[in-house]
């Protein structure tokens, strides 16, 4: 239940408000920008998650199959939520987004980054820019779940101010408080 969760009592950040540009790891030029809703966009991410290595799959996401890929966009493209995406060019090589809770005052952040653009600095510039958009459009506060043998993945939400927050067998809670409730 959302009203059980905690959150840090300190706020973290700053952090930076996309669009912006990046050299990654690999030398290549990233940019990174909110979705904006058109086709093109749509189908780039759907071909993402269908390029997805089922090895990087987490918690039963991103989805296998290419149908059920887009019905689990159309739930987190929906206008409630937010999502910035990395573009290497035309290929879009991540994907957060920061979905709310059913009382609409937290949200619950994830993070999808192509295997060929991993471990390049993607997914820290993807949060912080996710985290940085969010307290932009009022979020205050943001939780995750993670599978507790992700060391990788708990080392980089720890590095941007995450704290782990509640613990079950396999899985973290980790939250950040981005902003003030009284903003």
């Amino acid at each position: 239940m959302t009203s059980e969760r905690r959150y840090p009592d300190e706020i973290s950040g700053p952090f930076p408000t996309p669009p912006r540009e990046f050299t990654d790891g690999e030398d290549r030029e990233i940019e990174i920008r909110p979705y904006d809703g058109s086709d093109a966009e749509y189908e780039s991410l759907s071909e993402m998650y269908v390029e997805f290595d089922p090895e990087d799959r987490a918690q039963g996401i991103p989805p296998g199959k290419e149908s059920r890929i887009r019905t689990w966009l159309d739930g987190i493209l929906a206008d409630d939520c937010y999502n910035i995406i990395a573009w290497d060019g035309d290929t879009a090589a991540g994907h957060a987004t920061l979905v709310p809770d059913t009382d609409g005052d937290h949200f619950e952040l994830a993070i999808f980054v192509l295997q060929d653009y991993q471990q390049a600095g993607i997914g820290t510039n993807l949060i912080k820019s996710l985290l940085g958009y969010g307290k932009s459009v009022g979020i205050t506060k943001v939780w995750l779940t993670v599978e507790r043998w992700n060391h990788p993945a708990v080392s980089l939400y720890k590095k941007v101010g995450f704290e782990t927050t509640g613990a079950e067998n396999f899985e973290l809670e980790m939250a950040i408080r981005i902003g003030d409730d009284e903003e």
